[in-house]
């Protein structure tokens, strides 16, 4: 918000306007929003809602309708070991829990049985653990 006013006051001294601040809507909104172009893209909204603005309040968020979906975070983010032991559970149920030979987890991952053998190992992968055959 630090950025947004004082690219907001910037603009407004350009153009001659005088802006105070941001109605709590638009504040809400703008910290909602994922913002994939960083620093640019708030600079350029803010350039565009000192043009469009009519009062000393912002009181609209002036981005295009389509931009204005915001993007929703995962609640929690697996770390990476969550996702191998994921992939790997997923290959083996593809295979039918054959882990060697021909259709096997470890020609779907691309990798040594061997290795295979010792990832699963490791992740704690076993199959009758897991309520597998």
């Amino acid at each position: 918000m630090l950025l947004a006013d004082h690219f907001i006051k910037k603009f407004a001294k350009d153009e001659g306007k005088i802006i105070t601040g941001f109605s709590k809507d638009v504040i809400q909104k703008m910290e909602n929003y994922h913002w994939p172009g960083n620093v640019r893209e708030l600079e350029n909204l803010m350039q565009r809602t000192v043009l469009l603005s009519t009062g000393n309040i912002v009181n609209e968020f002036h981005l295009q309708r389509e931009v204005l979906k915001v993007i929703p975070l995962p609640e929690k983010l697996k770390n990476i070991t969550e996702n191998e032991r994921d992939h790997i559970i997923a290959a083996l149920k593809s295979s039918n829990w054959k882990v060697y030979g021909p259709g096997g987890a470890a020609e779907l991952l691309g990798m040594n049985v061997s290795t295979l053998n010792s990832r699963m190992k490791k992740l704690e992968i076993e199959k009758n653990r897991i309520g597998n055959p």
